[in-house]
């Protein structure tokens, strides 16, 4: 790697979801982007890649790399749904402090957005919406391990090794979207859904916050910058939707013939609970953010995105 005029942005879990969306939103504002990621995407975009597994990599070599790409900003964008609790320790807290020890090594202090999760707070009570002082319970592997992540993000910063800000996301939906999560399990149906093999679609009357990740991306842009070190910052709609008003709207996205949707109601095993929604007011004050992708046209992107000739956006 050659390093650039300008200080770069790493950007480790490039090739998912909310790393593709945070990868393009640096590029349009102008800013070099190192991708880092387990495995090369099928795809070029022109930024500078590291084929790198962040969990295993020794701390001197990862800081110096990232000194030679002269990254002082860094989004920690991997992880996602894992099963057992050694994997979601090693995805979510092994690699977090091995990026922190590397990042001590810095001779300036590198900003670092740790993309959290709702997953943090446990179990919410229906009606509320939670705010950052609330005290965090998660139970389940995912919520414990990405909580863990977050506080080790949050002691070295205390520390002064790095200069932290945690973004605890609500459930993402949009175009980078389009393979995750019920939405897009519920899309992958839909794709192939005729009257003779119509798509069977659970409906329950679970309600949840969701986001659209180019609003996403965007709260990390800001978050970048802003005077926000030490912070846990909400990042959502700030209100929570009825499930079944989420596939409502994606089925009038995909358009599909009669008979090719069959909706089904029942109870499902939900990860986090039948109602998440975050309070979303500090985020506002201290990031100048709100949400700006309505859902109608998050869902019809998340759609249009899953076409099998549907370009990769280039960042």
């Amino acid at each position: 790697m050659t390093a650039g005029r300008e200080p770069a942005v790493a950007v480790f879990g490039a090739t998912g979801c909310v790393g593709r969306a945070v990868t393009a939103a640096f590029v349009r504002a102008g800013r070099p982007v190192l991708e880092v990621a387990r495995h090369r995407p099928p795809y070029a975009n022109g930024n500078r890649f590291l084929a790198l597994d962040a969990a295993a990599a020794d701390p001197g070599e990862l800081a110096g790399l990232l000194a030679a790409a002269r990254v002082d900003t860094v989004v920690n964008a991997t992880g996602g749904w894992v099963t057992g609790e050694e994997e979601n320790e090693r995805v979510h807290v092994h690699l977090v402090e091995n990026l922190l020890a590397a990042l001590a090594r810095a001779p300036a202090r590198t900003r670092l957005v740790q993309i959290g999760s709702v997953h943090e707070y446990g179990p919410l009570p229906a009606g509320t919406a939670a705010e950052e002082t609330r005290p965090a319970r998660p139970v389940s592997a995912y919520g414990r391990s990405k909580l863990a992540g977050a506080e080790a993000v949050l002691r070295a910063t205390r520390a002064g090794l790095v200069d932290g800000v945690v973004l605890r996301v609500v459930n993402l939906c949009g175009p980078e979207a389009a393979e995750v999560g019920f939405l897009g399990a519920a899309v992958r149906r839909l794709r192939t859904a005729t009257p003779e093999h119509p798509a069977e679609l659970t409906v329950t009357d679970a309600h949840r916050d969701f986001l659209d990740v180019r609003d996403l991306a965007a709260a990390v842009l800001a978050a970048a910058t802003a005077p926000v070190a030490g912070q846990v910052i909400n990042v959502g709609r700030g209100r929570a939707v009825p499930v079944a008003h989420l596939l409502d709207l994606l089925v009038a996205a995909a358009g599909p013939p009669p008979g090719a949707v069959r909706l089904r109601a029942a109870p499902i095993d939900s990860r986090g609970g039948d109602w998440t929604r975050v309070d979303i007011g500090r985020a506002a004050r201290s990031l100048g953010w709100r949400p700006a992708v309505e859902l109608p046209e998050s869902i019809k992107d998340m759609w249009d995105a899953s076409r099998a000739d549907h370009p990769v956006e280039q960042s």
